[in-house]
């Protein structure tokens, strides 16, 4: 990729070595009053020092790429991790509402029982005021 970039930033030296000195001029005071309207916190090269070279920026780009895969691989890691407590808690939920259906069934057969042993006993008091009169 730096190779290609390398290649790029030739061709481009290329085509601009036959243009005149004149735009060559115009176009860097053009880039010079760019660079001096721009915030120094937005700046991460000094593009106005001679020093600067495209080297620079072909590193700048291979860490900016380098960066983005690493930002991407923890993004889809996230994303899945994510999909995965979604499903989990589903999952629980689902689970949950299984085992509140379950209770409700046992609640419902406990106060069906309890009206069937409170007729019983009924009966048992009647019995009994019966047998002892």
């Amino acid at each position: 990729m730096a190779e290609e970039s390398t290649k790029s930033w030739a061709d481009t030296d290329s085509e601009s070595s036959s243009s005149s000195s004149s735009s060559s001029d115009s176009e860097q005071e053009e880039v010079h009053y760019l660079i001096d309207d721009q915030t120094s916190d937005d700046e991460v090269f000094d593009f106005s020092n001679i020093e600067f070279t495209r080297e620079d920026l072909v590193q700048a780009l291979n860490d900016m790429v380098h960066e983005y895969k690493t930002l991407s691989h923890t993004f889809e890691e996230i994303k899945a991790e994510n999909a995965s407590l979604k499903n989990s808690s589903a999952k629980s939920s689902s689970d949950e509402l299984e085992d509140t259906d379950s209770l409700k069934i046992e609640l419902s057969k406990l106060r069906i029982e309890n009206e069937l042993l409170r007729s019983e006993s009924s009966e048992l008091k009647a019995e009994v005021e019966k047998l002892t009169k």
